[in-house]
């Protein structure tokens, strides 16, 4: 490594990740100065309080032995003070909990201080805040390495088998940032899939041009190359058409589920803000209903109410009405997170909020590995889906009538196949 590529510590000891190592004194230093002013605020409570003896009745007493707290920069020691007195109190941290928490997401920030140092010219300051004035060492080609690497290790993962695992269901979505490259907004298309263990993981994060069919056919052609052979049960997706024309070319044995969140926010375009709420909850009351003809009769009921005065609306939801249905095929167990594709929505809202607000260009490249370096941290907190162990029945094919498992009448069935 040459010495472009690593940041000046004070120490003479080589590290092996010199930004990690940064981040992880200064993780300790400001774990360390919240424990210590919980402790003074705690003791500061009880100033004025005095024993039989005339001293005061709680007091700082040395230290719990120190431990290592696994954050997302490696483990960080943290000495924790103790109290001592007569009183009943004992001190307990409630600062480093949420610290932990927050701390197991600082490898996630960082694509986003790299975003900003892109676009702003303030990495360095970024980091200050984070680390401290040791930060001032990072050099511009540190940032550059960063960058490889993350481009290196996206470009590898796009290369993996995925033929490994049979995935039940799809959830497909284009993320659209505030990012611009070539007078365009960039666009990546985004798969997550779940295993027949009922554990999400991303399938494809690709460069994609407005949705195109061409640029989702190209997405779904290469997961075949790389094992997907066996199309998945069901994929869910807004009304991007150029998806679902591209997966009945390659996939045609899919089922299609339309999100109702993004159904809704479509029918709801076209109606006064004043009527939005109303029929919004006309809208929940099908998707929610308790089976498919109920839901079929919520349907009709709001294509019967709002059909005269906005038939667009009614249009808009009309035309995909066995497609926003299709749930009912599929284990109610399912039903919660086939019925939209919350699981691409939630995991990107961040990242559509932060990158509205980076007024400069980036390559594609930068952005795709910048929403890799998210989403695979956004990954590791995933957890499995409900009802996992009925996603084997739907592997073999089984039936579902609304939610429920269609009980096969093996005597019916032989009776006929004598007959």
């Amino acid at each position: 490594m040459s010495k472009d590529n690593v940041v000046a510590l004070s120490s003479p000891e080589s590290v092996e990740d010199p930004l990690t190592e940064l981040l992880r004194s200064g993780a300790k230093r400001l774990i360390q100065q919240a424990i210590e002013a919980e402790l003074a605020d705690l003791l500061a409570q009880y100033a004025g309080q005095l024993d039989e003896q005339g001293r005061r009745a709680v007091v700082r007493n040395g230290y719990l032995p120190e431990r290592e707290i696994l954050t997302g920069v490696g483990p960080v020691p943290v000495k924790v003070p103790r109290s001592r007195g007569e009183e009943p109190v004992v001190f307990r941290s409630s600062l480093v909990p949420p610290y932990v928490r927050k701390a197991r997401r600082v490898e996630a920030a960082l694509p986003w201080l790299y975003l900003k140092g892109i676009s702003t010219g303030q990495m360095q300051e970024a980091l200050e805040v984070l680390v401290g004035p040791e930060a001032k060492g990072l050099s511009a080609s540190v940032i550059g390495r960063l960058k490889r690497e993350w481009e290196s290790e996206y470009a590898e993962w796009c290369r993996r088998d995925v033929g490994k695992n049979r995935w039940v269901y799809w959830w497909a979505d284009g993320i659209y940032s505030g990012l611009r490259a070539d007078s365009q907004k960039l666009c990546a298309l985004v798969i997550i899939g779940v295993n027949e263990r009922g554990e999400k993981h991303f399938l494809a994060i690709e460069d994609g041009i407005r949705e195109s069919t061409q640029s989702w056919r190209e997405v779904l052609l290469d997961l075949k190359k790389r094992g997907l052979e066996v199309p998945p049960k069901l994929a869910v997706g807004d009304g991007a058409l150029g998806f679902w024309a591209a997966l009945d070319e390659v996939y045609p044995e899919t089922r299609h589920q339309r999100c109702w969140v993004h159904k809704t926010a479509n029918v709801l375009n076209y109606l006064p803000k004043g009527v939005q709420p109303k029929v919004k909850k006309a809208l929940r009351e099908i998707w929610m209903a308790e089976d498919r003809a109920s839901a079929h009769k919520a349907f009709d009921h709001f294509v019967r109410t709002y059909q005269a005065k906005y038939p667009k609306a009614v249009a808009c939801l009309e035309k995909d009405r066995e497609a926003l249905l299709a749930f009912y095929d599929f284990p109610a167990e399912h039903w919660v997170h086939i019925r939209t594709t919350n699981p691409i929505e939630s995991t990107f809202a961040t990242i559509r909020h932060r990158t509205e607000r980076a007024k400069g260009c980036v390559n594609r490249n930068t952005m795709l590995a910048m929403i890799y370096k998210l989403g695979m941290s956004a990954e590791k907190r995933w957890r499995r889906i409900r009802g996992f162990n009925y996603l084997a029945k739907v592997i073999e094919g089984l039936k579902f009538r609304d939610g429920v498992e269609v009980e096969v009448n093996s005597k019916t069935d032989d009776s006929r196949n004598a007959a």
